[in-house]
């Protein structure tokens, strides 16, 4: 099974061609599980799966996360799977392709660089305060996409704060009652009026990761629409490096979020794990 890995911002992720392969969605699940796992395999955040689309779309984007979950939509996942899409002749330098969450956008712009217009937000509570161990903490929720991708976006002092922390209330706040489907949970620090410091617990990856696009996307829709940040072109500063995020809005609705940012191929060749069976 050949395989090629891809990153951006620190989001890693094995992606294989099931237009090929043609496996079920048990057998990419229980693949994901193991080539994910860092030290006895590949290891990535998640694994995505390149398929023939059910539409007129140019393809199927099949996202797991690392613990076999099945996942809606990943923003840096979808601007490295358009670049492979491109690179491989699945699809043309602008492309749209099918998700859980939705059909997606994209364009593999010069360099590396590729522009991702996100599903849009479907769900928007700017004002979902909550309490964790009796301490009170800013939260908007915003769900992305049909189905929603949700995510938590929770105001903390980031530079103030230790991993082990952020780590222990991510968790808390990933698996809070008030939120059904469980959430992506993206604290965020205003750092000037086009600038915010963001660290995200990932659902699935039940970690902190270098960086969750959509994540990054929901904090930058949250806090324009909130007042904390100016403009319609944002930085979001995660752990992994720097990505962009363009904004438009009508009076207090998001309408589009671009999602822009490098990509790196790190690696392609052939899975020979003597321990997976497919």
């Amino acid at each position: 099974m050949y395989f090629t890995k891809m990153q951006g911002a620190g989001n890693d992720f094995i992606i294989i061609n099931n237009m090929e392969l043609k496996l079920s969605d048990e057998k990419l699940s229980a693949i994901a599980k193991r080539l994910c796992s860092r030290r006895i395999s590949i290891g990535a955040d998640g694994l995505m799966a390149v398929d023939f689309p059910d539409g007129d779309a140019d393809f199927k984007m099949r996202f797991f996360n690392k613990d076999g979950s099945v996942g809606e939509m990943c923003g840096n996942g979808a601007r490295c799977i358009s670049r492979y899409a491109f690179i491989n002749n699945v699809a043309g330098r602008k492309m749209r392709f099918e998700t859980g969450a939705g059909i997606v956008s994209s364009e593999v712009l010069e360099g590396r660089q590729v522009k991702v217009l996100l599903n849009k937000p479907e769900v928007i509570n700017l004002n979902n305060d909550i309490e964790i161990d009796m301490k009170k903490y800013e939260c908007a929720y915003i769900e992305l996409g049909k189905p929603g991708l949700p995510h938590a976006v929770v105001k903390l002092d980031l530079q103030n704060s230790d991993e082990e922390s952020i780590f222990s209330l991510g968790k808390k706040i990933r698996y809070y009652e008030g939120f059904p489907k469980g959430a992506n949970v993206n604290f965020f620090e205003v750092i000037n009026d086009s600038t915010a410091i963001v660290k995200t617990y990932e659902r699935g990856v039940e970690d902190i990761t270098l960086a969750c696009g959509t994540g990054s996307a929901s904090v930058a829709a949250a806090l324009v629409l909130k007042g904390y940040l100016k403009g319609d072109r944002v930085s979001i500063i995660v752990p992994g490096g720097e990505l962009i995020i363009e904004v438009e809005k009508s009076d207090d609705t998001i309408e589009k979020l671009y999602l822009i940012g490098d990509t790196n191929i790190v690696a392609a060749g052939k899975v020979m794990d003597e321990d997976l069976l497919y």
